[in-house]
């Protein structure tokens, strides 16, 4: 296991601890664990870990982005959902998710709140708190 994979897993799991190990033993990794591997390395190894932005940061840059492509749906909610444990609030997020509209266009706003409902719907239960 490289340094790269080790650190990726630290960071991924700091983020959202209760997906990392269902990406590395999902079906992705089965089917194609080199793609697998380098999305942890790459991703979450090299990117995640640099300097300059704080993880709370790049989790709402990622969830604009995630927004924005409109075809990101299972990735987005793994975003949102960790959202909680990262310091960002249910608010934060829908006003990230709005502010996607500007540069995005409204359908694909409107379908990442849709994508997300349940996961901001409920006032009671969001992040680890519902688990």
């Amino acid at each position: 296991m490289s340094e790269r994979y080790r650190r990726g897993i630290d960071i991924a799991e700091r983020i959202a601890a209760n997906k990392v190990a269902h990406f590395v033993e999902s079906g992705v990794a089965e089917v194609a664990p080199d793609f697998a591997r380098m999305t942890i390395e790459f991703a979450f190894g090299d990117l995640y870990a640099r300097e300059g932005l704080d993880l709370r940061s790049r989790e709402l840059i990622a969830i604009a982005v995630l927004a924005a492509s409109g075809k990101a749906g299972p990735q987005l909610r793994i975003h949102v959902d960790a959202a909680a444990s990262n310091g960002i609030s249910k608010t934060e997020i829908v006003e990230t998710l709005m502010q996607t509209a500007i540069y995005a266009g409204f359908p694909a706003a409107l379908n990442a709140l849709a994508d997300c409902h349940d996961l901001l719907a409920d006032d009671n239960c969001f992040g680890d708190r519902c688990r």
